[in-house]
């Protein structure tokens, strides 16, 4: 399975160059630690596509609030004691456009985006707004979810009405991805409000399966009868209101 062939992107939009490290840890390791983790963490960052009207066909966008003139498609290489989750940030804090990102650590590739604003504090300069989106494409192994989501990646799948309505398509399939762990069933937004409720739903329900599964590790170990007995009803609400958020998914 090759999630980037699965993009269909037109031969015209290919670039397949190298990115130097050194421009990451110039634009995107705001401490010494996020330059150590860049350097030691990295294997590998490529730029395989440019997104752009005259590539692609879509229109760009702009409004108060960003400009979006082109979408970067990467990929990311990280050694196995890397951490996913940091480096897949600044990645995309490094780069001024929106990014496709697939990043390989471990067996399964996972696929990240993150919407770009203007900075509030530094004229010219973009930001991330909100949080990185990311969905690990497969588990163990490659699944008829993993099939479904990579059908549903092709470029001409995406709305085309501007560069930002594209990006948000392809957020919206991999929250549709995400959601799908945990229901079972790949289902894509089909409106703005839509896509919006099932973005909460899934932080909802993120954080409560954390807590969830904290509170089970320490009423495990409590030997305490008492308190074994307010873990367990603090535990049946926090598992009532998880499932609740599931089935917002």
């Amino acid at each position: 399975m090759d999630p980037i062939a699965a993009l269909a992107l037109p031969a015209g939009a290919r670039v397949d160059q190298r990115v130097p490290k050194k421009l990451l840890v110039e634009n995107g390791a705001p401490t010494v630690g996020d330059k150590r983790r860049i350097q030691e963490g990295i294997e590998e960052v490529r730029w395989l596509a440019a997104l752009k009207p005259t590539t692609i066909g879509v229109p760009e966008y702009r409004d108060p609030m960003r400009e979006y003139l082109e979408i970067a498609v990467l990929t990311l290489m990280l050694r196995p004691s890397a951490s996913l989750e940091r480096l897949t940030e600044l990645v995309h804090r490094a780069v001024p456009y929106p990014v496709l990102l697939f990043t390989w650590h471990g067996a399964s590739p996972v696929l990240s985006l993150a919407h770009k604003r203007w900075s509030q504090g530094e004229e010219g300069k973009t930001v991330l707004d909100g949080e990185v989106i990311a969905a690990r494409l497969w588990e163990e192994r490659v699944d008829e979810l993993t099939n479904t989501f990579c059908d549903a990646l092709a470029i001409s799948r995406q709305p085309r009405t501007t560069l930002y309505a594209l990006y948000q398509g392809w957020i919206d399939a991999a929250q549709a991805l995400r959601a799908a762990r945990v229901t079972g069933v790949f289902s894509v937004p089909t409106s703005a409000a839509e896509a919006a409720a099932r973005e909460e739903a899934l932080r909802e329900y993120s954080r409560l399966e954390a807590q969830v599964a904290g509170l089970r590790t320490a009423a495990g170990k409590e030997k305490q009868l008492p308190r074994q007995v307010e873990m367990n009803l603090e535990l049946k609400r926090l598992q009532a209101a998880r499932d609740a958020a599931r089935a917002r998914l």
